[in-house]
Order: C-alpha cells, then structure tokens, then sequence
C-alpha cells in the first residue's frame, strides 16, 4: 500500500484561502483524470466540501507523488501553487488512513461529530467509480471509512459532541437565548439551493418547526422535488418552490435565509439584503418576529433638532423609516457623540469619541439613522469604527459576523456554501443578523469536546492498524496463491511421469498416489505461507512477498496476473459506493 493524500482543509487554511480553492463539479472530474494521467499516479479520490479539498492517490513514488499531487490540486482549484503550498497537508500510508477514518467519524470536522461528512465520502466514492479512477485500494479505503464513521456514530456519543453543520448553524442565529426549536418556530424559511446540503438544510427546518419553507433552485425540477418531498414528510411545514428570479421578492417576507449553492459569484448581494429590509418591509416587530396575521408598522421616533438637517440622510424624515426605535436612536447618537459601546449590525465596538474629520462617510449627527444607508457606506463606517477601535481599549466581542445578542434581528442568514454564496457585507447591514463558514469555524473553535471523543480515537486507531494490516497481508496473497499454483503444476508433472513408469497402476492406485503426493507439498507450504501473511501484515512487512518470490524463483508475471484477477473480483463484489 502506496496511499498518499494531499489536501487543505478548515484546520490548515483561512477560510479565504478554501473559497478561493474549491471545486466545481466538472473540476474534480477533471482532477481525477488528470491525476491518473500523472506518472506516480495509479488510481485517486477527490474529497472535496465546504470547508476541506483532498486528494487521495495510490502511488508508486512519494516524493515525485507529493510534488504532481499538489501541483494539479494547484491547477484546478485556480490558487497558484506558491500561495497554497503553505496550507497544504500530506499524509502517506498508514497516516493517511488514519486522516480519513477521522475524517469519517467527524473527528476532523469543523463541528466535532457531525454525520454529513459520511454522505460525502459517499459521493467521493462513487465519483471515483463513476469515473474508474478508484481501484482497489481506494475502494477498500472509502468503504472502510464509511464502516468506521457508522460504527462511531452507533457505538459511541460523538452525535453528542457536536451537530450537523445545519444544526450548529441555526443554533447560532437563535443568539444562544433560545432553543433551535423555540427560535424557529412560526417562522417563514427560504432555501436556496436544492442539492445535499440544501436539502439537510430544509429538513431540519422543517423538523425544528418553522411554519413554511420556500425553495428556489436554478433547476426547477429540482426545487420542485425538494418542495413535494417537505409537504411529504409529515411535519406540517408548508412547503413550495420559486425561480431565482423571485427570491428578492421572497426575502421582502421570510424570517430565515438558508443558501448553499454551487455558484461561483455571490448569490445574494449587500444591496439586494438592504433593500429587503428597508422601511418598505412591513409587518415586522421589536423581537423580529413575523406575526401570523399583518401587525401595524412600529412607530419611529421623532428626529430631535440636534439631528435634524445633516448625515447622509439629511432631508428625510426618519420617522417615516418605521424601523429604528428611539432606544436605538438615543444609544447611537449617545455613543457617536461621547464615545462608548454600541451595537453595529452585529459587531460590539468600542468607539472614541469622533473628532473633526475623522473621515466616517456617516456623520456624528447622523449615525441614528443607520438605516437605509446603502452598503458601500455601512462599509466605510465599518472601517472608520475599526480605526476607532484601535484608538480606544478594546474589550472582549463576539464575531463580527453575527447580530449581537440585544438588537432585532428581522432577517436571518446562514450561508453554508464555499466559495459564499451571500455577501459578507451584509452583517453590518441593521436588523440583518449572518452566520458563515468563517463565523461558524470561530464558534466552533471554543466548543466543548464531549468524553466520547476519546472513544472514538481508540476505534479510529484500532480501525487503522487492522485495515493496514489487511492490505499488507493481500500484498503478498498474489504471490502465496502463485506459489501454490506452482507447487501444485510440480505434482501434476510428477504425477504424469509416475504413470508413465508405472503403467499398471489402477485408478484407485493412482488416485491414492497422487493424494499422497498433494497432501506431502500442503502440510509442507502451510506453515511457511501462514507465518508469512502473518509477517507480511506487520509493519515494514512489505518484503517478505519480495523473499518469497526469489526463494522459490517465481514468474513476476503469474504473480501479477494473479493480482489483476484478484481487484478485478474485488471491484466487482464491492459494486457502488454504500
């Protein structure tokens, strides 16, 4: 066993980095390809998801391996091999296995022990035999790993440890006040995009309680089939799909925003968010829950003289917003004015007092009146209270892609997909609360590991020393099966020269003889066959196939047709990936 993995994942790269780096459909066909083509190559694996993109090859060559492994991951993932080379990982043999079946039992995951990783190692799976780039080691490897990923998940609490992705997603857009369930309940829900992740996405929607689900895919049919399947379910939620085309007008009217998408520009944009949020949404209160029946518009407060006339929104009335409240407006207005904590869509600053012409493209009178300022703007004043920030004693706050725990949140976004499908701008947009891979790798990073993490360690080791045991002991099969197949032609020959010497013998005379002569030759090559499997299947072990075929002067090639008729009956009883 020759298996190398070069790959990057959440743990090894910044999240810009794995956006930057990932894989279209078509690119990882492509990939795999192309890696078969590469001299060092014998057959690959493409791993490749939200937050990890590895490479699993059989190779004959570690060094030249590592160099064309990396090199073509380089190629079509579009990041120039200088720029990934220092986020890149290489695992080879036994190290390797032991990555994968982690991999598979969510050890490695961004959110320890969640179970849609097994899925995706499916799907690697059958790409690979969908393309007949997997052979046997990797069909031996990934249906191996799938084992050892449901056996953690049954023999231990690692679901404990952690959630799907989904799950832990929508546990931080609650805020941490509320329960998955109590949060969602009630609540209008769109989901963009129909594939796997989408799909899990809409099922746990469906099952925490939300009251409708609206799916919009690029494929209609596909939409469409994710809606019938939801009504299907037996939870309740109403379900129904829309065109790309109508989800501006969706988000005039949904709580929640779920978007894992296979696209490569942004889905959703500042200023389509901004605009779906603006004082032209009704039917929105404090708490940023939609009721079941239209409530009346929540009266703005008054502009104060001392407000009056400046800003970017000098001229506009902001009582008619409708949407910021007169606590709101008095705390902006106090911190902007004093300098002092507040709230900026989501990121807890600390802000010195402005000074003229600190260069803030929102004004110190005007900054109570965040609302409706166009994104290019609310990124300006970003940067201008970071620059505040540094000037003042920084304290301790919560990622800046999340809403912060005491403002309204009247629209909700998880985006789910690499690269993003949902501008990042949007988290300083009020009232608009985001969570992402980068804020989700953040929250996971401090979360606690549960007890039966250490059991699942004992069963990934214990998984791999006999997974590479076993291949090390069918390393050498071919040649004990050539050995045999020799031995047993050496009683054929001797036993046709015996009735040529012997021509009298009778049928059962000779049918002794030459269960004699077999029986002497087995219990002969049994000992030595037996202990040299067992050799063979320890560490460093390799060579004994090597002895075994000088010892006896074995024909290479027997040896390797014997191999080729052995994967070929090993891909035909492993079949499809399950």
């Amino acid at each position: 066993m020759s298996l190398l993995v070069v790959g990057l994942s959440h743990r090894s790269a910044p999240v810009s980095v794995l956006e930057r780096a990932s894989l279209s459909a078509d690119a990882k066909v492509k990939l795999l390809h192309d890696t078969l083509a590469a001299e060092p190559a014998a057959e690959a694996a493409v791993l490749a998801t939200c937050n990890r993109i590895e490479l699993y090859a059989d190779v004959d060559k570690f060094h030249a391996g590592v160099a064309e492994l990396s090199t073509l991951l380089a190629q079509h993932s579009g990041v120039a091999l200088e720029e990934l080379t220092p986020y890149l990982y290489v695992h080879y043999e036994d190290r390797a296995v032991h990555h994968l079946f982690s991999v598979a039992c969510g050890l490695d995951s961004m959110v320890v022990g969640e179970g849609q990783i097994l899925g995706q190692i499916k799907d690697a799976l059958a790409l690979g035999q969908e393309q007949h780039t997997a052979g046997r080691l990797t069909n031996d490897l990934f249906q191996q790993a799938l084992r050892v990923g449901k056996r953690a998940h049954s023999e231990t609490g690692i679901d404990r440890a952690g959630q799907s992705l989904v799950t832990f997603g929508l546990e931080q857009l609650t805020g941490g006040h509320l329960s998955v369930g109590d949060w969602a309940a009630g609540k209008r829900a769109l989901v963009i995009g129909a594939g796997s992740m989408s799909s899990l996405a809409a099922a746990t929607l469906a099952r925490v309680g939300v009251a409708e689900i609206v799916v919009a895919n690029r494929t209609a049919d596909r939409a469409e089939r994710l809606a019938e399947i939801l009504v299907a379910s037996g939870t309740g939620v109403a379900a129904s799909a829309v065109a790309m085309s109508g989800v501006a007008q969706e988000l005039t009217r949904v709580d929640v925003v779920v978007s894992c998408t296979g696209a490569t520009g942004l889905v959703l944009t500042a200023d389509e968010v901004l605009a779906a949020v603006s004082p032209a949404r009704a039917g929105w209160d404090e708490a940023g829950a939609t009721p079941q029946e239209p409530r009346p518009r929540i009266p703005a407060p008054q502009t104060s003289p001392a407000t009056a006339g400046t800003g970017p929104l000098a001229g506009q009335d902001p009582a008619a917003d409708g949407l910021v409240s007169a606590d709101v407006v008095a705390r902006l207005a106090a911190a902007a004015r004093d300098g002092g904590r507040l709230t900026d869509a989501g990121a807890a600053r600390t802000i010195a007092a402005p000074v003229e012409g600190d260069g803030c493209p929102v004004g110190p009178e005007g900054r109570s009146a965040l609302t409706g300022v166009d994104a290019n703007s609310l990124e300006l004043h970003g940067t201008w209270a970071d620059q505040g920030e540094a000037a003042a004693q920084r304290q301790p706050r919560r990622s800046t892609r999340t809403q912060a725990d005491g403002a309204a949140v009247r629209l909700a976004l998880l985006d789910l997909a690499m690269p993003r499908d949902i501008d990042a701008a949007v988290h300083r947009i009020p009232g608009v609360r985001l969570v992402d891979i980068e804020s989700l790798a953040e929250a996971s990073a401090d979360a606690p590991m549960a007890a039966d993490v250490d059991a699942v360690r004992a069963i990934v080791a214990g998984e791999v020393a006999a997974f590479g045991a076993a291949q090390r002991a069918a390393h050498i099969t071919p040649t004990v099966v050539a050995l045999r197949a020799m031995a047993a032609e050496v009683v054929a020959m001797e036993v046709a020269r015996l009735d040529g010497r012997v021509p009298d013998l009778d049928d059962r005379q000779r049918a002794e003889v030459t269960q004699t002569v077999r029986r002497v030759v087995d219990k002969l090559l049994h000992a030595p066959t037996v202990r040299v499997k067992q050799l063979a299947s320890e560490p460093g072990g390799a060579g004994y196939a090597d002895a075994l075929r000088e010892l006896f002067d074995l024909d290479p090639l027997t040896v390797a047709s014997v191999s080729r008729a052995d994967a070929a009956d090993k891909n035909d009883d492993s079949g499809r990936a399950s």
